[in-house]
């Protein structure tokens, strides 16, 4: 089977890589460019614990001062794969979620403290979810700085277009809401809504899913977790 790769750089050749091992083939097609320019700075001499609902929130503290201190903080990442960044980095007291910004919250609401330092989210210029605002609400100070960007993809490259065209690709692997909204904005520019009808939708989430509607009908597969090998299972 020949698979849609939609993550931005550089986890796309690595899960590309993945694919290939289990017998697939991958064309990688990001939907969004990660970019560390134009961000805001970071200062954590106030802060209590990080937050990272992405890895990309990690791999943008690399390029700032603060870097060098920040290990030595709690983080509270997402899911394993950022927790895997997160180790990679140096630090040591990583608290983990179910994979989805809602099954992190708790596990902040427990183990922080509202009454000491702040939080801070490394966030991206979109949020995934309104953890700012439900922390507040549990009587914790948030600070967000954004420092990264995602660019999104104009256009669908030459090969690319022609791989779904000719019916080549049989199914796109869809991680993020944004992604799947990406997708279905390049599919309806370069009228190919026909040809995406052939095509199986794997999403992580129903909230990915739904990005697709204007789409519909299309086929769509959901996985059972939203994790990595949650999307993989459903390629068996």
């Amino acid at each position: 089977m020949r698979l849609l790769v939609t993550r931005p750089e550089p986890d796309a050749l690595v899960l590309k890589a993945r694919l290939e091992a289990l017998g697939h083939e991958a064309t990688v097609a990001p939907m969004l460019t990660v970019s560390f320019e134009n961000v805001e700075a970071v200062d954590l001499s106030e802060v209590q614990a990080l937050i990272a609902t992405s890895r990309n929130g990690l791999r943008a503290l690399k390029a700032q001062r603060a870097h060098r201190i920040a290990a030595q903080l709690p983080i509270y990442v997402v899911g394993h794969a950022t927790a895997r960044e997160a180790k990679v980095m140096g630090f040591s007291e990583i608290i983990v979620g179910g994979g989805t910004v809602a099954s992190l919250l708790p596990e902040i609401v427990a183990t922080a403290d509202p009454q000491s330092d702040v939080l801070m989210h490394l966030a991206g210029d979109e949020v995934a979810g309104q953890i700012g605002a439900e922390l507040e609400l549990h009587g914790f100070r948030v600070m967000q700085p954004v420092v990264y960007r995602m660019v999104p993809t104009a256009a669908f490259t030459p090969d690319v277009e022609e791989q779904i065209e000719t019916g080549e690709v049989d199914g796109v692997l869809l991680f993020s809401p944004r992604t799947a909204s990406i997708y279905a904005d390049l599919i309806l520019s370069h009228g190919l809504e026909k040809a995406s009808k052939r095509l199986n939708h794997y999403c992580l989430s129903r909230a990915v899913a739904q990005r697709l509607a204007p789409l519909a009908p299309v086929r769509i597969e959901l996985a059972a977790t939203p994790d990595l090998d949650a999307m993989l299972d459903l390629l068996f």
